[in-house]
């Protein structure tokens, strides 16, 4: 097994119990229901505007966080391409849906860098970004797995890392954890019921 499998493996396993324990009345949501979880509290970054960011900041929103780098070679760009449908199928309600990037490779991620890479796949996405023990905070807090890899020169390296996102429900309460493979659709069917007060 590739070790980029492994992680994929070990990210979702992560999130069973979790599942398991998750209330049969609730709402009936196509992604992990991690409603009440004990981690994700708080994400303090900068933001590829240059403003420091906080969860705080998107209260009224449904918020996804992402963590990824602009040199994956494929994770990265098929989640924020597979975002930007979602976003853009939900029409109006898409305006109250904030994706957030948070990088795990601070050292080649600028604000500009983010800026660029983030608004190609929509125009609201936001990258962030901070110090590299900033962002080693926030990805322990996620509990999300960031790990340098060398490549042929100092600056070719790549980064393997979890692929799930994390979903905010808009009264600021971490509520879904999205599987790296979960479809488009079961993205926007998932929103729509938290926009919808699920």
């Amino acid at each position: 097994m590739s070790r980029r499998r492994v992680l994929r493996t070990l990210a979702a396993t992560v999130f069973v119990p979790l599942a398991a324990c998750s209330n049969d009345k609730g709402p009936s949501f196509q992604s992990t229901d991690i409603t009440g979880a004990d981690f994700g509290h708080e994400l303090k970054l900068t933001g590829h505007d240059g403003k420091p960011r906080a969860l705080t900041d998107f209260a009224g929103r449904a918020v996804v966080v992402f963590f990824g780098f602009t040199h994956c070679p494929d994770i990265c760009p098929t989640a924020l391409a597979k975002l930007s449908t979602v976003v853009k199928a939900l029409g109006p309600d898409g305006e109250r849906v904030q994706v957030l990037l948070v990088t795990v490779d601070p050292e080649r991620d600028t604000a500009e860098v983010l800026r660029q890479y983030v608004t190609a796949f929509h125009p609201t996405f936001l990258g962030l970004t901070g110090t590299p023990d900033e962002v080693t905070r926030v990805t322990k807090e996620f509990r999300v797995i960031a790990e340098k890899q060398p490549g042929a020169t100092p600056d070719s390296y790549s980064v393997d890392h979890s692929s799930g996102m994390f979903v905010y429900d808009p009264k600021g309460r971490l509520r879904l954890y999205v599987a790296g493979n979960q479809t488009t659709a079961a993205i926007e069917q998932d929103l729509k019921l938290l926009l919808g007060g699920a």
